[in-house]
C-alpha cells in the first residue's frame, strides 16, 4: 500500500482533489491510502508517508517538509493547473512517478 499525503495550508483545499485521486487509484486497481492534512500536521505523520505533495499555495514550505522528509521519501509540489481543475489522474500519477522514481 502507497500512502500519499497531499498538504494545504489547512487541509481542506485538497479534500476534493483526494476524492479525486481515490477514484482514480480504485480504477486502475492501485492500493492506495491518500489523505489531505494541513501543513501543521505534517511533522506528525511524515514517517509513515510515501511521498508528500504540497497544495501550490503552500509551495513556499516546501525547505521545510524536504527538511522533515531528511531524504526518505520524495516531496514536491502538486502542478498548479492540476491543482487548479483537480485533476486526479494527473496528481495520482506525479504521486506515484516520484514513489517510483524515488525506490530505484
Amino acid at each position: 500500500m502507497k500512502n500519499i499525503v497531499l498538504v494545504c495550508a489547512a487541509g481542506m483545499s485538497t479534500s476534493l482533489l483526494v476524492t479525486k485521486m481515490r477514484k482514480v487509484a480504485e480504477e486502475r486497481g492501485e492500493t492506495c491510502e491518500i489523505e489531505a492534512y494541513s501543513i501543521a500536521e505534517v511533522s506528525n505523520l511524515i514517517d509513515d508517508a510515501d511521498v508528500v505533495l504540497l497544495g501550490p499555495q503552500v509551495r513556499y514550505q516546501k525547505k521545510t517538509v524536504d527538511e522533515l522528509a531528511a531524504g526518505k521519501i520524495p516531496v514536491d509540489v502538486i502542478d498548479m493547473a492540476a491543482y487548479g481543475t483537480m485533476n486526479g489522474e494527473k496528481v495520482l500519477g506525479q504521486a506515484l512517478d516520484l514513489i517510483d522514481g524515488f525506490q530505484k
